[in-house]
């Protein structure tokens, strides 16, 4: 009883010190999303005044400061709507709105051009994948590494010959001819996105039909954008449907026998231990990410094969060799929820302003190609979800997995772990999007070169 009132009598005090806290202290518990409030304020304030003088640049701080507040704003909206909120609306409004908003000329061309340049010019998109998936790997249990990575193979490749299958029926009854939809709709879809997906099947397909490639991108761009907002819903609904269920879900774990909830103890005691000597290993871990990033690229340029995979490989095969030491894997961790925390939703605000066209998306808005995308990404998160059991997998986890082969590359990975709430599961993401688009790419224009043109 003693200790109990003590306890209490603590908690009172702390509770007392807090209220005697200055106003402007306790403002600080507000957030705009990950921005305490004053700091969102004064930003908003000295970004307004740099576009009044014209003095917003492209450089790094001011960019920062830019898609960090229209990153915090988006997702600050996103998470306050009514329904959307729970299945990813912080994700699907960074991704989308900003893009509306251009389209309509409610965002001024002084911030437009800026985060254009900056955006395409610094690719930082690849900083943040390098760190997440270095993050991810390295503080993965190696076992299971080994039996995961094996184990999605089976969900992915039966999901994509069902989702082709249905996709191109439901096309089909809709009035859309065999060849359209399926090289047009269902392969763009699930071709690993933008740069992995697209570009090449718009280059092959303009060799192998003697039309402008220039077009046929065109063509596909809203197809692809469309998938993956039909992706970022599902898997955000797979969330709602875990915390309804929670046997469903390992919580971001993918395999069964992840069951043992020690990652977040561990987690916990490595946050109440943060030292000067954790920021060294933090940096450690950021200069390894860079060094993969580098060392896809220069793969890539000597083989053609993708920067982004080659990095991953490079990450499991270091974690496998058991060539991580405990220091790295901890600021590996801390590295992984920074980047988590406070980079994806500016990161998602930026590309929507730079990459994503609103007339491109609604171009493609009409029946027959909205009931074919959202059939193919259904079937695909339903083959994830159906089957993860028999392969020793969480159903949500497996579902979400399956749903990112229909993303839109790296970004689109990103958006839809977002609004599932399972950032853990990048690199496994990131074998669905990248490896099953690339095998759907290759065979889409093996099977298009040998029916030739119409």
């Amino acid at each position: 009883m003693q200790n109990a009132k003590s306890i209490d009598n603590t908690d009172g005090i702390v509770s007392a010190d807090l209220a005697r806290q200055p106003l402007f202290w306790r403002l600080f518990d507000i957030k705009i999303s990950f921005i305490p409030l004053p700091i969102y304020l004064l930003l908003l304030v000295m970004v307004a005044g740099l576009l009044v003088t014209d003095k917003l640049k492209t450089d790094l701080p001011m960019m920062v400061a830019v898609i960090g507040l229209g990153g915090a704003t988006c997702a600050e909206i996103g998470k306050r709507l009514p329904f959307f909120g729970k299945i990813g609306g912080a994700a699907i409004v960074s991704a989308f709105l900003p893009s509306y908003l251009v389209s309509i000329g409610w965002v001024p061309t002084a911030i437009i051009e800026p985060i254009t340049v900056f955006t395409k010019s610094s690719n930082f998109i690849y900083l943040f994948v390098s760190s997440v998936v270095v993050g991810s790997i390295f503080t993965m249990d190696r076992d299971l590494i080994i039996k995961g990575f094996a184990k999605i193979f089976v969900p992915l490749l039966i999901g994509s010959v069902l989702a082709l299958v249905a996709g191109v029926g439901v096309g089909m009854l809709c009035g859309m001819e065999l060849r359209q939809v399926l090289f047009f709709v269902i392969v763009p879809v699930m071709g690993g996105g933008l740069g992995e997906g697209a570009i090449p099947l718009s280059v092959g397909y303009g060799e192998i039909l003697g039309v402008d490639s220039g077009k046929i991108l065109a063509q596909l761009l809203p197809v692809i954008l469309l998938g993956n907002l039909c992706a970022i819903l599902a898997c955000g609904a797979l969330d709602l449907v875990g915390k309804r269920f929670p046997s469903l879900t390992g919580n971001g774990r993918l395999q069964l026998a992840e069951s043992v909830d020690v990652a977040p103890a561990k987690e916990k005691e490595k946050e109440q231990s943060f030292s000067a000597e954790t920021v060294n290993y933090v940096i450690a871990a950021g200069m390894c990410a860079i060094a993969l990033y580098l060392t896809g690229v220069i793969l890539h340029a000597l083989f053609g094969l993708p920067g982004p995979v080659c990095m991953l490989f490079i990450a499991v095969l270091l974690k496998l060799l058991k060539a991580v030491p405990t220091t790295l894997e901890e600021g590996a961790r801390v590295l992984f929820k920074f980047f988590t925390t406070c980079v994806t939703y500016p990161l998602l605000f930026a590309n929507s302003i730079a990459v994503t066209h609103w007339s491109e998306l609604t171009a493609a808005l009409h029946v027959g190609n909205l009931l074919t995308i959202a059939t193919a990404v259904l079937v695909l998160v339903a083959t994830g979800f159906v089957m993860a059991r028999r392969m020793g997998l969480y159903p949500i986890e497996a579902g979400i997995v399956n749903g990112c082969h229909s993303g839109l590359g790296g970004t689109g990975d990103i958006a839809i772990l977002t609004a599932a709430n399972r950032m853990q599961l990048l690199p496994y993401a990131q074998i669905s999007t990248r490896i099953g688009g690339a095998i759907t790419v290759m065979l889409a224009l093996l099977i298009l070169a040998r029916l030739g043109p119409v």
